[in-house]
């Protein structure tokens, strides 16, 4: 859809691109093409979109067999879609993609997210994605240039946060490229980064294990210029504290913006060692 297609539909719906619902459409065919070509979806594969919009991605992922859940939440736009690209392959669904059930829509798991998505939820989203216990195989999205480089931060380095952590014991997450404003309509008015995220398979948090990572980790960021063994004092308690960093083998001098997923989770195991008494694998 180029941007006098996108303007003639717009009009067509009596809609202006709304900013409070992160509505950038993507104008470039190559990059849209580029995205289905990376992402190579298979004929019957499951793949979730979010924010389908006008349907430009969605109709590449349906043109290759997939089978595509898109999440809308626009409800003029979620018309559009039933009338222009209404196929058995397609299962439309209007709603807050931050509430869905997606263990419900996906109860074998399986299924990979594949979405130009709206920039206004993707810090939630993504968690949300994080928490399940059987979450995406991969995850394939156009975000804001900065959320990229957060989720893609290595230890120590400015952009590393809680986020970071949190994602890094599910997904190793790489920026596949950085993308100028003016490929939307309207142009937002910093960068974007297509960001894949490939499960690692190393450990599969439970949601009770995941609930005490969250914790652990955000409590360390919420302070993250100050010594752990203090921060995780102040929470856990010094004694409790002190015995988790001696057994993960942390200083407990050390910065929190310092340690990576693998501390983290030792960290974890010595603070609550019945719930992680077994790691899945």
């Amino acid at each position: 859809m180029n941007k006098k297609e996108l303007l003639a539909a717009l009009d067509e719906l009596g809609m202006r691109p709304g900013r409070g619902l992160g509505q950038n459409f993507l104008l470039d065919g190559n990059l849209l093409d580029a995205i289905a070509r990376i992402n190579a979806p298979a004929p019957g594969e499951e793949i979730l979109e979010v924010g389908p919009g006008f349907g430009a991605l969605t109709k590449r992922l349906l043109d290759a067999g997939a089978k595509v859940t898109a999440i809308e939440f626009d409800r003029r736009l979620a018309g559009y879609l039933r009338r222009h690209l209404a196929c058995d392959n397609l299962r439309l669904i209007e709603a807050d993609a931050c509430k869905v059930d997606y263990t419900e829509l996906f109860p074998h798991g399986g299924f990979r997210a594949i979405a130009n998505l709206p920039y206004s939820i993707s810090s939630v989203f993504i968690a949300r994605m994080l928490e399940m216990e059987d979450p995406p195989e991969a995850m394939f999205f156009m975000l804001q240039r900065e959320m990229g480089e957060r989720l893609a931060a290595a230890p120590g380095s400015k952009a590393y946060g809680a986020l970071s952590v949190r994602t890094g014991f599910v997904y190793e997450v790489r920026i596949e490229r950085i993308v100028p404003p003016e490929v939307f309509y309207p142009p937002p008015e910093v960068d974007s980064a297509l960001v894949e995220f490939r499960r690692h398979h190393k450990f599969h948090p439970t949601r009770e294990q995941h609930a005490k990572l969250r914790g652990i980790v955000n409590s360390a960021f919420a302070q993250r210029r100050k010594q752990l063994g203090k921060v995780l004092g102040g929470v856990y308690g010094k004694m409790g504290a002190a015995e988790a960093l001696k057994s993960a083998g942390i200083a407990p001098e050390i910065r929190p913006d310092k340690l990576g997923c693998g501390e983290y989770l030792r960290i974890a195991e010595g603070l609550f060692p019945a719930i992680f008494e077994k790691k899945p694998l």
